[in-house]
């Protein structure tokens, strides 16, 4: 958010902030990205994930790493217009985030790249392009929250299972949202159809995405006065 130059909801330095993702939608490495229907503004996020590799009940941040997999390139595809008029609600994100999230190409161990710790990641570089041109440059280091910290925040009262996806959050500028918002639309335009898009962490390889038409959008029959409840 400092990013584009709006102030930080001060929740964020209390507690992470986080959603669930639709797991129907994950897609590889190498797969196409369908824009999600009737988005004209169609987005990346360049992130990195922890894996669970043992169930984690109420873990304390102390016993969270003992719970990680490894780790991988993550990418929760995002409709930005779907996105803004969804959160209107106060209710949380839905079919701005459930068309596509692209995992890989590896699954890194934290003993790989455990000589790279650094801050409350790793000291390894985080880059995306679009059609060859660099966009987002940043680094894991930098992240806010540790992954100890989001596994046992996710875990508070229920069990985070084996093979669950912890989502680090969009590192620096790694969004077409931020950028777009600092330097325009015309410098940075929304993702379309025919797109190549290459997310890379230093030590965990690269998504290489093509960026496909999205489904038809039908439009509701039924329309609720102001009055009506759900």
């Amino acid at each position: 958010m400092t990013a584009m130059g709006l102030a930080t909801n001060p929740v964020y330095y209390q507690q992470p902030v986080f959603y669930f993702q639709n797991p129907a939608a994950l897609r590889g490495p190498r797969e196409t990205v369908p824009i999600a229907p009737g988005s004209r503004q169609f987005d990346y996020e360049l992130e990195v994930a922890a894996i669970v590799g043992a169930p984690a009940t109420n873990v304390t941040p102390a016993e969270a790493p003992a719970h990680i997999a490894g780790y991988t390139i993550f990418c929760d595809w995002s409709a930005r217009d779907l996105q803004a008029a969804e959160m209107t609600m106060a209710i949380g994100l839905g079919k701005a985030k459930d068309t596509a999230t692209s995992l890989g190409p590896f699954l890194v161990t934290p003993d790989e790249i455990d000589g790279k710790r650094s801050g409350e990641g790793f000291d390894l570089k985080m880059t995306a392009s679009v059609n060859g041109v660099l966009y987002s440059e940043g680094n894991w280091a930098d992240q806010f929250w540790s992954f100890a910290d989001l596994l046992s925040y996710a875990s508070r009262g229920t069990t985070l299972h084996t093979g669950d996806v912890i989502g680090s959050g969009t590192v620096g500028t790694g969004c077409i949202l931020e950028l777009a918002k600092v330097h325009g639309e015309a410098e940075y335009p929304w993702l379309d159809a025919g797109d190549q898009v290459a997310l890379s962490v230093e030590n965990l390889g690269e998504i290489r995405a093509s960026i496909t038409r999205g489904a038809p959008l039908h439009p509701l029959t039924r329309r609720r006065s102001s009055s009506a409840r759900q």
